[in-house]
């Protein structure tokens, strides 16, 4: 069993590592914007499912693979990086829309939740990162290391909610705001583009 002050010293990093701006908040917080509350709130979910995978991987041993092997890293990253792009061309060409109600979002719950999991499953470093993090909280002379890593994750996974959550409320908040103009939500189409190219760049760039 991990011991509490073990956890809540974690929980308490996992929460600072959440609130710094990073891909994953970012992602959040555009696609809250143009699609609405909910909509962040599902990519949150998404992501979080991403991270089950990455924790798992990490109690497996699946995640060296992306640390000691360059090609998995890269073929992983390439395609995270393409997705993104993929991403960016459609906002790109997305014009304003009236929904008439701003609070449902325009793309499906099941495309939403896709989009966060592939956006945490094709980040190579979130793999390796966690690969780094969650072992230095578990210790073998508790027991079994692969449940520790397990526990940790959840409790990983328990921050990102609360803090993508507030990131979902605020960015779907400020997208309503703006998509009372037309104008304002064309420019708000493009600058989420520009976000998904730059986070594109960002990862295709990205080594181990």
């Amino acid at each position: 069993m991990i011991p509490f002050d073990v956890l809540s010293v974690f929980f308490a990093a996992a929460i600072a590592l959440g609130l710094a701006p990073g891909p994953d908040n970012l992602f959040v917080l555009t696609q809250s914007a143009l699609h609405g509350r909910l909509a962040g709130f599902v990519v949150t979910l998404g992501l979080c499912t991403g991270l089950i995978f990455h924790s798992a991987a990490v109690a497996l041993g699946v995640a060296a693979v992306f640390q000691t092997s360059a090609l998995a890293f890269t073929v992983l990253k390439l395609a995270g990086a393409a997705y993104l792009l993929y991403l960016a061309v459609q906002a790109f060409r997305a014009g304003a829309d009236d929904p008439e109600n701003r609070d449902v979002p325009d793309l499906s719950l099941l495309a939403l939740y896709r989009r966060g999991i592939v956006m945490n499953v094709t980040n190579p470093k979130v793999a390796i990162f966690f690969l780094a993090f969650l072992p230095q909280f578990s210790d073998p002379a508790r027991g079994p290391v692969a449940g520790q890593i397990l526990i940790l994750g959840a409790l990983f996974i328990c921050a990102t909610v609360l803090v993508f959550g507030g990131v979902a409320l605020g960015g779907g908040t400020l997208g309503n705001f703006l998509k009372r103009s037309p104008a304002a939500q064309i420019w708000l189409n493009r600058l989420a583009g520009a976000v998904f190219a730059a986070l594109a760049v960002r990862l295709a760039l990205a080594e181990r």
